[in-house]
């Protein structure tokens, strides 16, 4: 008797008995598809699935293996290297510099003796040859191929053995099982499946590249991003100089971390001190900026938050963001107005993270809080101050994790004074610190005593 059919979302994964428009679960609309069913014939577990005790893995599990590329702002991402038999997705905007990025890693790797092949679904040899001499690898072992086949693309890997495979890019691949376009759901999903289950089963590393939508997320079911060890987005303005490279999942590392690289003529350089790089140019301190000392995974990182509030023509003023959260600046304001007095009403404002940066952290809040207040009042923040803070609907500032690394990077690019919330641990430093209960006492302390220059 057969088996009733099964179908799965593309998007969520959650399984359904019948078809229908929309998924229960994500919402999502259109997404539903037949699932392939499995064997009629119930199978053991083997292989990589075999059961084991859990008490035996507490004394025979190893850290699995890393090559070190000898790219450390790559390197720190991965985790501190690549791990055998893992599978990583590197997403980014078109032209970023993806290509690029990992065909010079590649080549750092094959001249640390690992066996790389190069896999371009969307330009021939020749085009990936001529971007190796222009950025001065023709001397590197890379092995190059072209091809959209995974049934072709799985048969070379299987005879060549190599340690590291780079798919450029995974939307380009397609099998000739599935009766669908190249870059479909279903294309993208059983390629993304083959390739990590062929890492898995072989122990070797997989590349992945994948192309974002217009919103910023990899394109294609969000199950792909469940199925690879690693997600990393490459992410940075055309019109900037700086790339960061952002993990935003590492099962064998630290999430959140970043690697900044700069866009030369002869490819990425490395960055490795990215706060001096977002704070170089900086000259006589503006009203309307303030310096911030965020973390961003391990490492700590100073930007500078600019801000321009001017009187608006219009019934709704603007929120303009650039680098950060419009709603947590929404928040903000609100607060602003709320517990400290400062009203931004028939006010237009604008934020932005100077260098490109993007920061997630909640740390920035106070110092956001300091250059919008800066541009109201139109009075400079001095500029040996670095400022973090997370603010609270209350009003109360709440102490932001790692506070001596902050300290100590601030310290080595020369501020003396550093506006935080108060903390009960103490803490050993060469700079002033000057600890804040509530946003009403940041507001008093440091704008308090100036009147305003405005007109």
């Amino acid at each position: 008797m057969p088996k009733d059919t099964a179908f799965r979302c593309t998007a969520c994964g959650a399984s359904h008995s019948k078809w229908s428009g929309q998924c229960e679960t994500c919402g999502a609309w259109n997404t539903i598809e037949e699932a392939q069913p499995l064997s009629e014939r119930p199978k053991a577990l083997s292989g990589r699935g075999k059961a084991i005790p859990l008490t035996d893995l507490a004394t025979k599990a190893e850290a699995p293996p890393r090559t070190i590329s000898g790219v450390e702002e790559l390197d720190r991402v991965l985790g501190g290297g690549l791990t055998a038999a893992s599978a990583t997705l590197l997403g980014g905007d078109p032209g970023i510099g993806k290509s690029t990025l990992l065909l010079q890693a590649a080549a750092r790797f094959a001249r640390g003796g690992l066996k790389t092949l190069y896999i371009s679904g969307e330009e021939a040899t020749a085009q990936v040859q001529m971007r190796a001499e222009r950025l001065g690898l023709t001397e590197s072992p890379v092995a190059l191929a072209s091809e959209t086949n995974l049934r072709d693309i799985l048969t070379t890997l299987d005879q060549e053995r190599p340690q590291l495979a780079v798919i450029d890019s995974i939307q380009t691949m397609w099998l000739d099982t599935l009766d669908a376009a190249p870059g479909s759901v279903s294309q993208v999903r059983a390629a993304a499946h083959e390739l990590t289950n062929f890492a898995k089963t072989r122990g070797i590393s997989v590349i992945l590249v994948g192309h974002v939508t217009k919103d910023g997320q990899i394109a294609g079911p969000r199950v792909v991003e469940h199925m690879v060890d690693t997600v990393l987005y490459f992410e940075g303005d055309r019109g900037h100089q700086f790339r960061l490279l952002r993990s935003v999942k590492n099962r064998f590392g630290p999430a959140s971390e970043i690697g900044v690289f700069e866009m030369t003529g002869r490819g990425l350089a490395e960055v490795k001190n990215p706060s001096a790089l977002f704070l170089s140019h900086r000259g006589t301190p503006a009203p309307g900026s303030a310096v911030f000392a965020g973390i961003e995974g391990t490492r700590p990182v100073l930007c500078e938050f600019q801000a321009l509030v001017a009187p608006s023509p219009h019934a709704n003023p603007r929120r303009t963001v650039v680098g950060w959260d419009g709603s947590r600046l929404a928040m903000i304001l609100a607060v602003l107005e709320a517990r400290a007095g400062v009203p931004f009403t028939g006010l237009d404002v604008y934020l932005n993270v100077a260098g490109g940066m993007r920061v997630t952290e909640p740390a920035a809040d106070l110092a956001v809080a300091a250059a919008l207040i800066s541009a109201r009042e139109d009075a400079a923040l001095p500029a040996t101050h670095v400022i973090w803070g997370e603010i609270s609907l209350s009003g109360a500032l709440r102490p932001a994790p790692q506070t001596e690394n902050r300290l100590k990077e601030a310290q080595k690019l020369g501020f003396s004074t550093a506006i935080a919330p108060e903390t009960k641990k103490p803490v050993q430093t060469g700079l002033k610190m000057r600890q804040m209960a509530d946003v009403s006492d940041f507001v008093e302390a440091i704008f308090g005593s100036r009147e305003p220059t405005r007109g």
